[in-house]
């Protein structure tokens, strides 16, 4: 079993982090909240009061932190208190651009490295069944991988450097996509007498079946675990939802690929969180979408 440093204990990295520690590893964690380390020492994480202190004698550090500004700064701190050969892993969601950064300060300080942003949300978080897509070299990926499993079920390796991000920015704009497809025919049946369960039954196993109807369905009903029948209370927030979208068309820009469904999206969640309703679940959207009765 090995020392593990997890820098960032919200939503994710606090349920990923306990994973670890039920998988008999020794984790050290650190996060600005209080709230967070309090929970994290609850689950048997070493809850560290400093950067520094947490990553005192890891082979590993696995940090899960909001933005690409907020990695690239913690792995230039990084750099200066872990020594060479040590395992970096990020497991946010964040531009192309920053994770490759945050590979090449790994490399100048001589240690190996991997992004590996997840999907799966808070659920897949506590439950261990997290989608890991990872970027980098093969060497850091067969490193990674023993530690990936031990918080999640499947675990790709997408490439080189910054491949697990683009493969995740591009998966959530299908998820974004096919929610506001299935919100859509949930609400044009609605006004045409259609019962959602109806409705569920014939596209669950038709041409219009995906993820987003199956799985997160968003009406009640049909899915008894999606959000829908909880009130909306985010596997997956509108607000991340909105984050993911606006990476994908910085992307798309950047690259010079079309992308209008994307762009569609990230407006329509734009409009949705600016109403105030980023902290709900993205499914949450079809009440948009309904419109005026």
């Amino acid at each position: 079993m090995a020392q593990v440093a997890f820098i960032g204990l919200g939503n994710m990295g606090g349920p990923m982090a306990a994973n670890l520690v039920k998988a008999g590893h020794r984790v050290s964690g650190f996060d600005l909240s209080g709230a967070s380390l309090a929970a994290a020492a609850q689950a048997g994480i070493n809850a560290s009061a400093t950067l520094a202190e947490a990553v005192t004698g890891a082979e590993v550090v696995i940090t899960m932190l909001p933005k690409g500004e907020h990695v690239v700064a913690v792995w230039e701190g990084l750099a200066s208190l872990v020594p060479t050969g040590t395992l970096l892993i990020d497991c946010s969601t964040v531009d192309v651009e920053s994770a490759r950064k945050a590979h090449s300060i790994a490399l100048a300080a001589g240690c190996a490295s991997l992004d590996a942003p997840v999907s799966g949300g808070t659920g897949g978080a506590a439950a261990g069944t997290l989608t890991f897509m990872a970027g980098g070299s093969t060497a850091a990926f067969d490193r990674a991988k023993p530690f990936l499993e031990a918080m999640g079920q499947k675990i790709v390796h997408c490439g080189a450097d910054g491949a697990g991000q683009a493969a995740k920015i591009c998966n959530n704009m299908i998820l974004g996509i096919s929610m506001i497809a299935v919100g859509e025919a949930f609400a044009l049946g609605e006004r045409l007498g259609l019962s959602h369960q109806a409705l569920f039954d014939v596209a669950s196993t038709s041409s219009g079946q995906c993820w987003s109807l199956t799985s997160y369905c968003p009406v009640p009903g049909p899915v008894p675990t999606s959000p829908a029948n909880n009130d909306y209370k985010p596997g997956f927030a509108v607000a991340l939802m909105l984050k993911d979208l606006k990476l994908s068309q910085e992307a798309a820009a950047a690259s010079g690929a079309s992308t209008p469904l994307g762009a569609a999206a990230a407006t329509l969640y734009k409009a949705f969180d600016s109403a105030g309703n980023g902290g709900r679940d993205f499914s949450a959207i079809i009440e948009m979408l309904r419109g005026s009765p």
